[in-house]
């Protein structure tokens, strides 16, 4: 591995960005972040000085740093989901290779055109599916491309959203209208159709079935006696598990997302996150009672080219969360739960006294987020800026452009009630 370490920008100063930035301050040997760029002046300043980045490389856009002559090698593209090709394009042109936070953007046109860019600058493009890199996963792909299971005829995945994480973060929260955000599907299952076109690749996603709704967050599923702020009239919030108050205050969940209504204040005291649930802070309101669209669930089927049918479930308000996999090939079957860091691998066996063989495979799990994956990505991206070998998390960026293609066939398939093709990527 070269000595030199690998220069980059950070364009969004939020919680991935700077998060992916941070292999920096622990691998310095490896990552330096030369500058940093957001509207957001806290953001931006706290990002600074993190990285004790001088005040001439602190950008207020991803537009204006691009404009400069090439600071640096790589660029961490963090910003809002609607951002992300309109910043990450003038990067490419800029000459940046690009670390770009998932999903990759809101429609098949804009996904297609910045393939098109990819394509034409030569630059090198890594989506951030950090869960391709999560120890579990590589495990389990692994054992695929040894063949232990022979070809794969179905796999059926199922993310497990928890009550308190669909609250802050899709009823609550920023991700919880299409037209701001994304479709559901794609804004949190983006990594598990990406795993899905990952373990088949190479092999094409040609059509996709879906159903979903938003059948229970909503106002007329409003128990009886719940309010509109957890804090201000709700009859029942000491027994509601979507209490606000037992979830950001004393349980101290999703503090990132529930304190940015006051994060102009430094330090705030409790009384300061009191008044705040109380008064404009979008985390205080009723879940049965927000401006929410989103679905609350869904399923999807998604069949290859080699007849291969892959089908996934969202599944929302759950008690515990977490992503279960179930691979069945020709040879054998793959069946595991991520957060558990165990899967099982079985053979058929016809042994007198026996049905089947199964082996267990028990992984530690980093404490990074994602099963461990996070800083593996950025790791992987490092190899790949410098020209070395990457793992196998990291494949041709067709992958994860057939991933965001099963997303928006799935969506338009639940919309209007048909079966969408995928048409072969040119």
């Amino acid at each position: 591995m070269s000595s030199k370490p690998v220069t980059a920008v950070i364009i969004g100063c939020g919680h991935r960005g700077v998060g992916y930035g941070r292999y920096s301050l622990t691998h310095p040997e490896d990552l330096k972040v030369l500058a940093v760029a957001d509207p957001d002046p806290i953001r931006r300043e706290r990002a600074a000085e993190q990285f004790d980045i001088p005040p001439e490389r602190r950008y207020e856009t991803g537009q204006e740093l691009a404009e400069e002559p090439r600071l640096a090698d790589a660029a961490i593209n963090g910003t809002m989901d609607r951002d992300h090709v309109p910043t990450t394009l003038p990067l490419l042109d800029a000459g940046y290779d690009v670390l770009l936070e998932k999903p990759i953007c809101s429609t098949r046109e804009e996904l297609l055109g910045l393939l098109r860019a990819v394509q034409r600058t030569g630059r090198k493009l890594m989506i951030g599916h950090v869960l391709r890199h999560a120890p579990f996963y590589v495990a389990i792909k692994q054992r695929l491309m040894d063949g232990e299971v022979g070809e794969i005829m179905t796999m059926h995945t199922a993310e497990n959203v928890s009550y308190h994480h669909v609250a802050a973060a899709f009823i609550r929260g920023r991700w919880n209208r299409r037209d701001t955000s994304n479709p559901m599907l794609l804004a949190k299952c983006c990594h598990d159709l990406d795993l899905i076109a990952w373990f088949k690749s190479g092999i094409r996603p040609v059509r996709v079935a879906s159903m979903g709704s938003r059948m229970f967050f909503r106002e007329e599923m409003a128990p009886p006696g719940s309010g509109t702020r957890c804090l201000v009239d709700c009859e029942i919030e000491d027994t509601c598990p979507y209490s606000a108050r037992k979830n950001y205050l004393e349980q101290k969940r999703w503090g990132a997302y529930c304190w940015e209504a006051i994060e102009d204040i430094a330090e705030p005291t409790e009384e300061d996150k009191r008044e705040s649930l109380r008064t404009d802070n979008p985390h205080g309101r009723c879940v049965w009672r927000c401006d929410n669209d989103v679905v609350d669930h869904q399923s999807v089927i998604t069949e290859f080219e080699d007849g291969a049918l892959a089908t996934h479930d969202l599944i929302t308000g759950t008690a515990r969360p977490g992503r279960s996999i179930h691979i069945a090939g020709t040879a054998g079957e793959i069946e595991g739960f991520m957060e558990h860091g165990k899967f099982v691998v079985r053979h058929p066996d016809a042994r007198v006294g026996h049905e089947y063989s199964e082996e267990e495979t028990d992984l530690t799990v980093s404490a990074d987020m994602h099963g461990g994956g996070d800083m593996r990505l950025v790791e992987d991206f490092i190899h790949v800026v410098r020209g070395e070998a990457p793992s196998i998390s990291t494949t041709d960026i067709a992958d994860s452009v057939y991933g965001h293609l099963i997303a928006f066939a799935a969506d338009d398939a639940m919309l209007h009630r048909r079966v969408v093709e995928i048409e072969e990527l040119g």
